[in-house]
């Protein structure tokens, strides 16, 4: 990769938009097609295809031979931002961003092989992260950030035993590679001209994490599983650039520069999963995920730039709160070759209406999902996912002190809604 990211943090908790509709904070839920149908229910108790092992390598065991997976999910995002503006001078303005989020493509491949009656090994290549936002020059909040991307994609081999007919365990490491870039430019109506550069910052960075993972077959109706997936930290190096960095110059006297170094460290939170598995009837079958993240662990955002200052500089305060999603599914055997699958989710959002802010609108949502699968053959499956997701209407309150020096502060609120359609394949060797 070219380009080194002075922080994913920075991107994340400036401009995050798209994220608090998929899932909270800048996580990413789309990981398989198979998932989406039924809003992610059950998921570290499923077993439909390698995709499993994303979210429990454990099930791994439950997978005979060999299998590949490979799909894509479209996101399709509409998100817009309202609210009032106070300048630095005491005016006021009503100001708009329409359709911040663009439509992304999340892409996922996955491999599963049985060695024996006990050992597993699989491959998953997915995203556990990512967003894309851009407003509109016309809005007047700009000085909190006009644009931000992040695509960071895992791999993740993983390794799975089976202890007995009831017992399983699997574990992974994570290797996170994430490029992506961060800028906020002068509105209009400030000192500065309109569309000045006030940050930009643009990089990469490569990372490690691991994860476990359990699965308990009560009976052949019934299962339980259980993963843990560990907090990644980065140290993200890259570039910056603009008006606020070469002011700091100025002031100690220092000849502004073209862009300057930096660094950010940044931990990607901690999560868990427990969900079950539930055979009703010959066709019939519910499941259930509860899933934890370690947001609170996201209280602030510093960064190093050694030219500026040899202290770490304030980016943003955030003091987001560990959030909770809540999810149930059903799946029907239609026919011998024909699936269908359903489900509902609740997504907490990982921060209070106190700290909401244009930088990040984290909200609730609310998910409603269908799916489809298709046994081609033996050995080829094809499904089909789509969900509608909710996004409450809620407040908004930004006053960042180092933006209202360039346009005051921003009160209002987000809105919006989102539409995801996946589609997988999975071949069975």
């Amino acid at each position: 990769m070219n380009k080194r990211i002075l922080s994913v943090a920075v991107i994340a908790a400036m401009m995050g938009t798209t994220t608090q509709v998929q899932a909270a904070g800048f996580q990413l839920a789309e990981y398989s097609a198979t998932g989406l149908g039924r809003a992610y229910a059950g998921e570290a108790a499923m077993a439909d295809n390698a995709a499993a092992q994303f979210r429990n390598p454990a099930m791994l065991t439950y997978l005979e031979g060999t299998q590949m997976t490979t799909g894509a999910i479209l996101v399709m995002p509409n998100i817009d931002v309202d609210g009032e503006v106070t300048f630095a001078d005491g005016g006021t303005s009503a100001t708009s961003a329409k359709d911040i989020a663009g439509d992304a493509v999340v892409p996922n491949f996955y491999v599963s092989h049985q060695l024996n009656e006990q050992w597993f090994l699989g491959l998953a290549l997915g995203s556990n992260f990512g967003m894309a936002t851009e407003l509109d020059d016309s809005f007047l909040g700009t000085q909190f950030g006009n644009e931000a991307s992040i695509t960071a994609i895992e791999v993740n081999p993983n390794v799975a035993y089976r202890v007995n007919e009831q017992f399983s365990i699997g574990a992974g490491v994570r290797l996170v590679l994430g490029e992506g870039s961060f800028g906020a430019q002068a509105p209009t109506g400030t000192f500065v001209p309109a569309e000045t550069t006030l940050k930009y910052m643009e990089g990469d960075d490569i990372s490690w994490g691991w994860q476990l993972g359990g699965a308990w077959q009560i009976n052949t109706d019934n299962r339980i599983g259980f993963n843990y997936r560990s907090e990644v930290e980065q140290n993200l190096e890259g570039e910056a650039k603009g008006l606020g960095f070469d002011i700091a110059m100025i002031m100690q006297g220092k000849k502004p520069s073209n862009h300057y170094d930096g660094a950010m460290e940044l931990a990607l939170p901690a999560t868990a999963e427990i969900a079950s598995f539930h055979q009703l009837t010959e066709k019939l079958a519910v499941h259930a995920s509860v899933n934890w993240t370690d947001w609170s662990t996201f209280e602030k955002l510093e960064a190093v730039i050694p030219e500026i200052s040899a202290s770490p500089i304030l980016v943003k305060q955030e003091n987001w709160e560990d959030n909770y999603r809540f999810a149930v599914g059903a799946t029907y055997q239609l026919s011998q070759k024909s699936t269908l699958r359903t489900g509902i989710a609740y997504d907490q959002a990982a921060v209070s209406d106190a700290n909401r802010t244009t930088t990040i609108p984290e909200v609730d949502r609310l998910w409603l999902s269908v799916g489809y699968g298709y046994q081609y053959s033996n050995n080829l499956d094809f499904d089909f996912g789509a969900t509608y997701i909710f996004a409450d209407e809620s407040p908004i309150h930004e006053h960042e002190e180092d933006s209202a020096k360039f346009g005051g502060t921003f009160e209002g609120q987000v809105s919006g809604n989102i539409i995801l359609v996946g589609v997988q394949a999975t071949y069975r060797f």
